[in-house]
């Protein structure tokens, strides 16, 4: 195309993006703040040849338009569609997978050293947030990286003018100019930009100068980690962003490259109103009025529950202090921090530093609570052990969006935490069953000064349960039962325990009589209450929404070691299948994992004699 069509172009990229995301949701601002930038660098640069890495994948929606995917665009996030992120077995134009920030310039780095050592000569791009670059793997990326020839381009987009302002024209002129093989040098800059002002202003010329020094990047931290730094550019701007694209494809420049981008997020969402993430996340909208379509519910959701404990919580306790990593909204800390601004602590995409910080916190006596997702808290799993675990500090760790997470997928579900805290010698871990359970066990964690603990749930909505005026502290490692049956018992952990009740009412209906129990803890269990389940039933499945190796691991252990397994009691597990379990509706993610209650039910049936199956009793 030619190149004055191409800022049309994004506009039609902008609007076709919208139109998708109003009919499946997904993350809207990212994209919106890049579209230009994505137009420019699909146009100057041979993708997938010239290896072009999206951090996060938030922004690659139109990535996606551009490069194949326009007419499944609007299966984003939906069951078999698209991935709301970049994904190699999605597309060749996506080099590397990425649902965790801050990855971009080390998987960078990795292709260019992989490029050079097969003597290849294709580009490499990274492009990077603001936000990413607080993640300390960005700058142990940019030490290694700046400290090579290898040829990297890494884009910074500033959306949120965190670094610099833009200084309009003449950083454009600059930007151009420098990226050009006759400038050079900071002198020959510097020359040809006072050459174009009368000689006889003398201030401006020396601001000329010094605008010269600061875009080269003399005095930046890039420059001082060896990267040639670029900018601020224009990120929306088709005359700005194309010179200096071109002119690092075509080699005027070479090493490591870190170009300065200010894009503004959310551009050319066509809804006015207030939105402190620019529509990071949405759900499905009206596209002409721009009304979220939201299912209408009286029940809160288990963040909003959490969120509102904490604040009663802090509200009688001076010593309690809230720390999350950048998301403030999507773990509740937004509220908290309106009623406790000086308690609450974002500390940006950081989530080591946010785990050692709390540390810290906790060694003088103050009782941090780290919000935080399932999926991110393994970005800190070394300090939680190193800094926490081992000096048995009492950090309390609410781990948000525990378990399948829907459209969000592979990526971002929190699955693996049972396994990777319960095998930490001193760390509790509560898993309430429903929302009411989770305003006792904040009772419970408030008051927990033995060492680290730790409070899963679910995304989502609770399930209506009646609400208590005030939490009770619990009983630490003691489960209790649901209800009660003599044939088969059902062991829970977690919400999970809607599907074991759906799975006792279907297996009611062929005669068999159910005990329920609720674990309750996953660390330390209840062993009474399990030795009393395999006693008393021919059959024992334990079900759990993570992964292998977690609580029905380690009951199993225990039942082992403590001889209770025998040929009286048959004793299945049924954890999440072993599998990354992609995008999908939350039923159709349960039931791939195999822990939905037909699955329930079938196990069960499998374990049963044959006397007793569901045939013979039918």
């Amino acid at each position: 195309m030619p190149e004055r069509q191409m800022q049309a172009l994004a506009q039609e990229v902008r609007e076709e993006m919208i139109s998708a995301v109003s009919q499946t949701g997904g993350h809207l601002g990212a994209g919106l703040g890049v579209v230009e930038l994505t137009v420019a660098l699909h146009y100057v640069f041979n993708t997938p040849d010239d290896r072009l890495i999206w951090d996060v994948g938030h922004q690659a929606y139109p990535h996606k338009i551009l490069t194949g995917r326009r007419d499944r665009i609007n299966t984003l996030r939906q069951t078999d569609g698209l991935s709301g992120f970049t994904k190699r077995s999605e597309s060749d134009f996506d080099p590397f997978g990425a649902g965790h920030s801050s990855t971009s310039i080390s998987a960078g780095y990795g292709m260019a050293v992989a490029r050079d050592l097969q003597r290849r000569n294709n580009h490499v791009i990274a492009v990077i947030g603001d936000g990413a670059m607080s993640a300390g793997m960005a700058y142990e990326a940019l030490n290694n990286a700046g400290g090579d020839n290898s040829n990297l381009i890494v884009i910074l987009n500033d959306n949120d003018m965190s670094i610099a302002q833009p200084v309009g024209a003449l950083s454009s002129y600059l930007s151009t100019l420098i990226t050009s093989k006759p400038y050079q040098s900071i002198r020959g800059i510097m020359k040809e930009v006072a050459s174009r002002f009368p000689s006889e202003i003398e201030q401006t010329a020396k601001r000329a100068h010094s605008l010269a020094k600061e875009i080269v990047g003399a005095q930046s931290l890039f420059s001082q980690l060896g990267f040639f730094h670029i900018g601020p550019v224009d990120g929306h701007d088709m005359a700005q962003l194309l010179p200096v694209l071109k002119n690092l494809r075509d080699g005027e420049v070479t090493g490591p490259i870190l170009v300065h981008v200010v894009t503004e997020k959310g551009k050319g969402h066509p809804f006015s109103g207030p939105s402190h993430e620019k529509y990071h996340a949405v759900p499905k909208f009206d596209v002409v009025t721009g009304e979220q379509v939201k299912p209408a519910s009286n029940v809160p959701n288990y963040t909003s529950v959490f969120a509102q404990e904490l604040i009663k919580q802090a509200d009688g306790d001076d010593k309690i202090v809230a720390i999350t990593a950048a998301m403030p909204s999507g773990t509740g800390l937004d509220k908290f921090q309106k009623a406790h601004p000086r308690k609450t602590f974002d500390v940006g995409i950081a989530e080591q530093h946010a785990v050692t910080f709390a540390a810290g916190l906790a060694s003088e006596g103050m009782k941090p609570f780290v919000a935080i997702y399932s999926t991110f808290l393994q970005r800190g799993y070394d300090q939680l052990v190193h800094d926490v675990a081992i000096q048995n500090l009492p950090v309390r760790f609410v781990i948000d969006r525990a378990g399948l997470v829907g459209a969000d997928g592979a990526t971002h579900g929190g699955v693996f935490d049972l396994a990777f805290l319960s095998c930490l010698p001193n760390m509790m871990i509560m898993c309430p069953s429903d929302e009411a359970e989770l305003v006792h066990m904040m009772e419970t964690a408030t008051h927990y000064d033995e060492g680290p603990s730790a409070l899963r749930f679910p995304r989502g909505e609770g399930t209506g349960a009646v609400m208590p005026q005030k939490g009770e502290a619990l009983a630490i490692g003691k489960g209790r039962l649901v209800q009660t049956g003599h044939d088969v018992a059902i062991l829970s952990l977690g919400t999970i325990l809607d599907e074991a009740k759906k799975a006792a009412d279907i297996l009611a209906k062929d005669g068999l009589s159910v005990t329920l129990a609720d674990a309750r803890f996953a660390k330390p269990f209840d062993t009474d209450m399990i030795a009393g389940l395999i006693r008393d039933h021919k059959a024992l499945l334990i079900v759990e929404e993570g992964s292998r190796g977690g609580f029905s691991a380690h009951v199993l252990q225990y039942l082992a070691n403590a001889g209770l397994l025998s040929s009286d009691c048959a004793v299945r597990v049924a954890p999440i299948a072993d599998a990354y379990i992609d995008h999908d509706t939350r039923p159709g993610q349960l039931a791939k994992a195999g822990i939905d209650a037909p699955a329930l039910v079938a196990h069960i049936n499998e374990m049963l004699p044959a006397a007793e199956s569901k045939q013979a009793r039918k």
